[in-house]
């Protein structure tokens, strides 16, 4: 029996992928969900596993685009698994055979010389002159071997990077994945009046709590407690202070919602992907800990879902764990706004009339300035700075091992 394989739907709205990479060969005899292919959709790459085992025959190659339920392979289930097979290994390129060329030898023929030969024009005895260069090591074009004006000039050493090293240059297929980041990304700067407001944090308290309670809660939870569990917990405060940052536009209407659904930006094999902790304004420290670790590793190991990134009514992009000092994060539409971390470095600072020391981060808030006022923005991110700056009084209700769990 041959089975046709057809593209599953990946998740809502997505209506083609693109064959990433074979993980089989045609011809091959694979195993019932064994994974046969990676493809890429403008959210996410996902693995294809083989629905029946047989002998396959690939009806696509990569790069090529394919509509969801169209086939992509087929599968002949009634083949029976060969004794001792192995996947067949892609075939080597093939050397192309180099044949040997004789090389003709051709009488080179006298050069015809005159008084003109090697003598310069008076231009090109001028650019001569004026880059002291010989006269004698430059070969003429003009007639009889005259150093013609284009002779000398060409002769000039250029003030230009040095040639002789290599400068080559390749060409790689953008993956569908990278080139809808594009697409949202030019969007997001040509759809929005987008602005950014920046500020600074001192540190100081968020570092005593970690350094004081850190191994307690490690120990109790089997998770750190790191910096995203404050952040989260002091956007959520801001949100629910400042209602329209946690809105959207659609049309001529604005969307405002009562729950924190927190996208978090990370790094992973096939590049920038933004998982999203629900509602997270129910999770305690403990919660948003367990559930950044969660999604930070599904997609380092590439098993992150569409279902995992989609929706979202904030974004929190942490730079500094790359060692940037300042950036402007760009909108994650249809989100209104997003907030960027750096790194923490010790910078002087004035504390009550003197000059201190101490962890200082800069934050940076984008916003889309079409539905949030300046004045919303500028105070969400002091609303923020604020809970960062007093944790325990601001985020834990004075009362820190409760709110740690510990």
């Amino acid at each position: 029996m041959i089975l046709e394989m057809k593209v599953p739907s990946p998740g809502e709205s997505i209506t083609e992928v693109e064959i990433a990479e074979w993980l089989v060969n045609d011809g091959d005899y694979v195993e019932k969900d064994q994974a046969i292919a990676e493809v890429d959709s403008d959210k996410a790459t996902l693995e294809l596993p083989a629905e029946e085992s047989g002998i396959i025959t690939l009806k696509a190659e990569v790069g090529d685009a394919v509509a969801v339920g169209a086939v992509v392979c087929l599968i002949d289930t009634s083949a029976s698994k060969p004794e001792g097979a192995k996947s067949e290994e892609k075939p080597a390129d093939k050397k192309p055979e180099v044949k040997e060329v004789a090389e003709k030898k051709i009488e080179a023929k006298p050069e015809k010389t005159s008084y003109a030969s090697g003598s310069a024009s008076p231009a090109a005895k001028k650019i001569l002159a004026e880059k002291d260069l010989d006269a004698a090591n430059i070969k003429g074009t003009g007639k009889d071997g005259r150093i013609t004006k284009e002779d000398a000039v060409k002769a000039v050493p250029s003030m230009g990077t040095p040639t002789g090293g290599p400068r080559g240059e390749s060409r790689t297929k953008l993956s569908m994945l990278r080139r809808k980041v594009a697409e949202r990304l030019v969007s997001a700067k040509n759809e929005t009046a987008m602005l950014t407001t920046f500020n600074e944090v001192d540190m100081s308290a968020v570092f005593k709590l970690r350094n004081q309670f850190k191994e307690d809660f490690k120990n109790k939870h089997n998770v750190g407690l790191g910096f995203m569990s404050f952040f989260t917990k002091a956007v959520i405060r801001a949100l629910q202070m400042y209602p329209s940052v946690n809105s959207m536009i659609d049309g001529k209407e604005m969307i405002s919602f009562d729950f924190c659904d927190i996208s978090i930006a990370v790094s992973g094999p096939k590049g920038l992907m933004v998982p999203v902790i629900r509602n997270a304004e129910n999770l305690s420290f403990r919660g948003v800990e367990s559930e950044v670790k969660r999604l930070a590793i599904r997609a380092r190991e590439g098993e992150i879902t569409v279902d995992e990134m989609t929706g979202g009514t904030f974004t929190i992009t942490n730079g500094g764990v790359f060692g940037s000092m300042l950036s402007t994060p760009i909108i994650n539409p249809p989100q209104s706004a997003i907030l960027g971390m750096h790194n923490i470095v010790e910078r002087p600072i004035a504390r009550d009339g003197a000059i201190a020391i101490a962890p200082i981060m800069y934050v940076a808030l984008s916003y889309d300035h079409r539905i949030i006022d300046g004045k919303e923005s500028v105070g969400f991110l002091v609303a923020i700075k604020e809970a960062l700056e007093s944790p325990e009084e601001l985020l834990m209700d004075n009362n820190v091992k409760k709110a740690l769990e510990l």
